[in-house]
């Protein structure tokens, strides 16, 4: 038994359960706030959620890449770099967003922080769907 592959598979399933859980109950939830609370809600949970998934993103990257050199499975690469995207997805793509809903003083916020939320919401549905397919792909590549 290849344990880097197991725990690879572990920590994306992690990762994925965790972003699937912000997808489909805390957002939602959130969005049902009132814009202020819905604000000072988002802010501390999403630093949080952050200093848990980026390592997560990174060990199951390493742990991928470690199956792939142990076994040479193309899967565990795949699966490895796949998870790992989620670094730049989130840099590129959602950082903007975060720093928008970061600056926002919760007593000001209105109409356009719930934009800004909604889209959030939609943006982390990519990070949720690579958390997802990684998972599988590593799945795949342990039943090998």
């Amino acid at each position: 038994m290849m344990i880097a592959g197991q725990l690879a598979l572990t920590v994306a399933a992690i990762f994925a359960g965790a972003a699937v859980y912000v997808s489909v109950a805390e957002h939602p939830a959130r969005l049902s706030l009132d814009d202020r609370s819905m604000l000072i809600e988002w802010q501390p949970a999403y630093k949080r959620g952050a200093a848990m998934q980026a390592p997560l993103a990174i060990a199951g990257f390493l742990l991928g890449l470690l199956a792939w050199w142990q076994t040479g499975g193309w899967l565990w690469l795949l699966g490895a770099v796949l998870l790992v995207a989620n670094w730049p997805y989130t840099l590129l793509a959602i950082m903007p967003t975060n720093n928008k809903l970061m600056a926002l003083d919760p007593a000001s916020a209105g109409p356009d922080s719930r934009r800004l939320m909604d889209k959030w919401g939609r943006l982390h549905a990519g990070r949720t769907a690579m958390g997802l397919a990684a998972t599988l792909i590593f799945l795949w590549a342990s039943l090998r």
